[in-house]
This record gives structure tokens, C-alpha cells and sequence, in this order.
């Protein structure tokens, strides 16, 4: 079992012929990724060569590619610009799961795309995010995948950095998926929509999940952990040296008075049982110690 991606996923890279998308696709493909097409109008009825003689047929349209292959997940590696309607695109042909990679895209187009999926048949993972990895299964994004192999934690991420680092402090037990959801003011899959299918998935046994200063998601997220959640959940918020009133790195990372501070949201997280570290190695240390018990 896995959350949103699994060995049976049949993947498509809308931008698959552009320097990102034919370098992401080639680490996707040697991580074991089922990839049965690319997506580009101009290069319609071409295909690519990828390394041990994979070719890759690319399709003019996301509806025809779902078409000829069966595709069931889309990873978009389309510059800011035209990201919008390459996801609109995919929403129309009822793509089940759409990665959005690219980072830089103005939130007034992901609010658009956003409010155009809602009812829709789509999920929208990202934008401006490290995509999903089921280790050992499928990996629709740029998440490395050799830091950490199958398991039974389930990880979900606002930070596609600290996503790495925990999984490679935690390759020991590894993961049923890990989840980097963007950190920008707008995103699809949220912490809560993560934490819901790792907490109905069999075989995740606990869950890490990684949150950052700014807006009110981590708060959020703790309230439903609190009402909803039994596995134990481990919780890092990244920004705990973060001055107060000043926009840090991620675009969602905004703190105004207590509301939003680390400290406010870790208050939160423990308050609903959740274990905070206050380092990413402090964080998986808790889980390691959680891990053992369950093995033990």
C-alpha cells in the first residue's frame, strides 16, 4: 500500500522536453517510475530516447496521452507562464493525480487552477513542490530516490529540503510514501489531506510531518490530528529562529504578532499529542524511538 502513488501508477510529464523535465524524467525512470509519455503540442507523434533504450512517446495533448496509455498521473515540468493551462488542461481530461513541479508561478494562477479542480476528478499536489515518492514503487517528481528505501512511515512536507534529510535520517525504517506539498500561500494536498490517507492506509504505522512559520496550516493540521488521527504523529516547524514580521523563504511563510510562529503552532501540535522536535535530527530521533517500540 501507498498514498496517492503506487508500483500500478502510469505516469506522464507535461514539459518532458525541456532541460528540467527530460533531466527529472530520466531519474524517474531509473528510480523504477512507469512513464508512458510526455506532453508537448509542438512535438506531437515524436519520441525521446532516455538512457537503457527507454523511448518515450510525447502526445500533443493530456487527453490524448491518457488515451493511448492509461495514464493516471501527470508531473508538470511547464515554466511559470504556462503552467496554469497546462493544469487546466489536465483537469479537463479528468487526470486523476497532478504533480505541479514548477516553482515561480504567480498565486493568482494557482488560486485559478486551484478553484477551477475543486469538485473536479483531479488532485493537485504542489505547486512549488518536491512531488511524491513511494519508495521501491514509483516517484513522480524530483525527490531523490536513493536516500531511503520502503517502509512503514508516512511522511508529509511543506519543505522539499528537509523532506530529503528526513527520509535519509530515517532510511533505516523507511517509508510507505513521503509527500512534499509546496510551501507557497496556495497549494492542492494539504497537511490535512495527507494525514487523512496515511492515517486509512494499512501499512503506514506512524507519520512525520513537517511544517514551517507562516498562515495557520500546522494549527490546523493539529486540530484534525486531534479529532481524527490514532498512529503516532511526529511534527518538526521549521523557523523556530525566524524574526517576528518578516517574510521568510517560502512564499507562505508569513508571521504576524503570535499567530503563525513557531512556537504558536509546535504549542499546538503537542497539544494534540503530537511529538515536536525542535531540529529536523531531534524530530527523527522521536520517530526512530517510536519505530522501535512498534518493531519491538
Amino acid at each position: 500500500m501507498a498514498i496517492f502513488l503506487n508500483a500500478d501508477s502510469k505516469v506522464i510529464v507535461q514539459g518532458m522536453t525541456g532541460s528540467e523535465g527530460m533531466k527529472h524524467t530520466t531519474r524517474m525512470l531509473a528510480s523504477g517510475t512507469n512513464i508512458v509519455g510526455g506532453v508537448n503540442p509542438k512535438k506531437a507523434g515524436q519520441s525521446v530516447d532516455f538512457p537503457e533504450g527507454k523511448q518515450i512517446p510525447v502526445y500533443g495533448t493530456v487527453a490524448e496521452a491518457m488515451d493511448a496509455t492509461g495514464a493516471n498521473v501527470s508531473v508538470v515540468f511547464v515554466p511559470p507562464a504556462f503552467a496554469k493551462s497546462a493544469v487546466i488542461e489536465a483537469i479537463d481530461a479528468e487526470m486523476p493525480l497532478v504533480v505541479v513541479i514548477t516553482e515561480g508561478i504567480a498565486v493568482k494562477d494557482t488560486a485559478e487552477f486551484f478553484n477551477y479542480s475543486v469538485g473536479s476528478k483531479t488532485r493537485i499536489i504542489g505547486p512549488n513542490c518536491p512531488g511524491i515518492i513511494t519508495p521501491g514503487q514509483s516517484n513522480a517528481g524530483i525527490i531523490p530516490a536513493d536516500i531511503s528505501g520502503p517502509g512503514r512511515i508516512g511522511l508529509v512536507s511543506k519543505s522539499g529540503t528537509l523532506t530529503y534529510q528526513m527520509m535519509y535520517e530515517l532510511r533505516e525504517f523507511g517509508f510507505s510514501s513521503a509527500i512534499g506539498i509546496g510551501g507557497d500561500p496556495i497549494i492542492g494536498t494539504t497537511h490535512i489531506d495527507a494525514l487523512e490517507a496515511f492515517q486509512n492506509d494499512p501499512e503506514t504505522d506512524a507519520i512525520v510531518m513537517i511544517g514551517e512559520i507562516g498562515g495557520d496550516a500546522e494549527e490546523r493540521a493539529a486540530a484534525y490530528i486531534k479529532e481524527n488521527v490514532t498512529k503516532p504523529v511526529v511534527g518538526y516547524v521549521a523557523g523556530f529562529m525566524a524574526p517576528e514580521g518578516k517574510t521568510m523563504g517560502h512564499a507562505g511563510a508569513i508571521v504576524t504578532g503570535s499567530a503563525g510562529t513557531a512556537q504558536a503552532k509546535k504549542e499546538a501540535l503537542e497539544a494534540a499529542g503530537v511529538k515536536v522536535g525542535k531540529t529536523p535530527s531531534e524530530t527523527a530521533e522521536l520517530m526512530a524511538e517510536i519505530m522501535r517500540g512498534l518493531q519491538g
